[in-house]
């Protein structure tokens, strides 16, 4: 099963803030809930998991991440990252993303993704899949963003204390990055019981 995702989001940094977040594959993984790498291969490529909770039950992929195109002039990044757990579901993801200017101090963030869903996952079709897609996706701009927001307020330059005629002005360390921003991991029981509700809701509104 495929399903294609456009997706636009809001960033609240700069294009540079945000593209050094964009650039970089192991802060990128982190915002990605239930997301890690677990080694680097070399420049383009990497090993990780993601963890996917649904209730008490755990789904977890591992697999790889190609990083194919890192244009730093037009702020895009493209890769292809594939997966399988140890039920014999698998998945593969080629995702283009790119940043657009808004002012100094926000961007959008731009995404075309194409998945592909094998095994006991395609089961629960498209809109499944597309709605727990929708809700990882908002999740991982949300951390997207925090942390571009931190990235900004580092860089953001030193101003110096206001001085008495005659005094040297002190001057003002830069903001203190805050502590690392990381998604949490997904716990797809709340989407699951909002569309059994759904499900039940229509099939029994159809009968009047």
């Amino acid at each position: 099963m495929e399903v294609v995702l456009d997706k636009q989001y809001p960033v609240s940094a700069g294009v540079d803030a945000a593209w050094t977040v964009l650039a970089n594959m192991n802060e990128l993984a982190t915002c990605m809930p239930g997301a890690q790498i677990t080694s680097e291969i070399d420049a383009t490529h990497f090993t990780g998991s993601v963890r996917v909770k649904v209730g008490p039950a755990v789904a977890a992929f591992a697999g790889t991440i190609e990083i194919l195109a890192l244009d730093p002039a037009t702020r895009t990044l493209k890769m292809m990252g594939k997966g399988a757990d140890k039920g014999g579901s698998s998945a593969s993801m080629e995702l283009t993303a790119n940043l657009v200017a808004i002012d100094a101090t926000s961007c959008t963030l731009v995404g075309h993704a194409e998945v592909i869903v094998n095994g006991k996952f395609a089961q629960f079709g498209g809109r499944m899949m597309g709605s727990v897609s929708d809700m990882i996706l908002a999740q991982f701009a949300d951390v997207f963003s925090q942390k571009a927001a931190v990235v900004q307020a580092s860089l953001a330059p030193a101003t110096s204390a206001a001085a008495a005629p005659g005094e040297s002005a002190a001057p003002v360390a830069a903001p203190v990055p805050a502590a690392p921003v990381v998604a949490q991991e997904f716990n797809a029981l709340g989407l699951v019981w909002a569309l059994v509700k759904d499900f039940f809701a229509k099939l029994f509104g159809s009968k009047r």
